[in-house]
């Protein structure tokens, strides 16, 4: 089971100088894609417990266009692990004029992460 999300990086999600946006936003849309990935697989949003790793490989800047996913790979009596990775798709070009965008042929890897996920016994309802 695999699950998704897209977000654009805005000048409120930079935190640091040349518009850079801190890596623990990619560990949010980690933490979101682990809560749906819960609810389909179990009914209930659980609690993230731990990461195994996190890997930051490249940066991310506001107007970045960011795909996080995640996917259970596997599942104990109430533990859930599972591996994200947050990569660009679109990025800005302030070079060419302020609107311009390009869509990148290849998307870019920016994070990869692995975790685990508890859903208690009492809580699961699938």
């Amino acid at each position: 089971m695999k699950a998704m999300i897209r977000v654009r990086m805005g000048a409120n999600d930079a935190h640091y100088g040349g518009n850079l946006v801190d890596g623990a936003k990619m560990l949010e849309f980690f933490g979101d894609v682990a809560t749906e990935l819960l609810i389909r697989n179990d009914g209930d949003e659980g609690l993230f417990v731990a990461y195994e790793s996190v890997e930051f490989k490249a940066p991310v800047y506001a107007g970045d266009y960011i795909e996080a996913e995640g996917e259970i790979v596997e599942t104990g009596n109430s533990s859930r692990k599972m591996k994200f990775t947050a990569k660009k798709v679109i990025h800005p070009r302030p070079d060419i004029n302020d609107s311009a965008c390009d869509v990148l042929e290849t998307p870019e890897i920016v994070c990869e992460a692995r975790g685990t996920c508890v859903v208690p016994k009492d809580k699961q309802r699938k």
